[in-house]
């Protein structure tokens, strides 16, 4: 069974959106470090997406090192990777100004973002701690 779930969002790839799934329940602590990964198989099964997706996603997590396939063992859940050069500042200057320049397009004004990546952040948080009192 996989473990996170993904809301089709015709505005974003499957692929990406997969992709987030996965990585938010990493980081929120749904999968832990070890823990075994869903199959090609069953990863397009509980999403009801394309296995040909399924596999691009695993690959690209690998590839990310978000997870480690080895022999025998399959696929599990690697260490979250530790940033590589340029994602911080990729993240401070592109992602956030498309963030701005969103919110500004549909009238949200500032403290009604800055309220909203807070709440985010929390819920987060709350997440990895739910997931370890488990």
């Amino acid at each position: 069974m996989t473990p996170f779930t993904i809301k089709l969002d015709s505005s974003q790839s499957i692929f990406d959106q997969v992709v987030y799934g996965a990585t938010r329940a990493i980081l929120g602590g749904a999968m832990k470090p070890g823990d075994p990964f869903p199959s090609v198989r069953v990863l397009a099964k509980d999403l009801k997406i394309h296995p040909n997706t399924a596999h691009k996603v695993i690959q690209h997590l690998i590839q990310e090192r978000w997870l480690v396939s080895s022999p025998g063992r399959g696929t599990t859940v690697a260490l979250p990777p530790k940033a590589r050069s340029g994602d911080k500042q990729r993240l401070l200057n592109d992602d956030v100004e498309q963030l701005v320049v969103e919110a500004r397009r549909v009238g949200v004004k500032l403290d009604e973002v800055l309220d909203s990546v807070e709440t985010q952040w929390r819920k987060l948080d709350s997440l990895k701690v739910a997931s370890n009192d488990h």
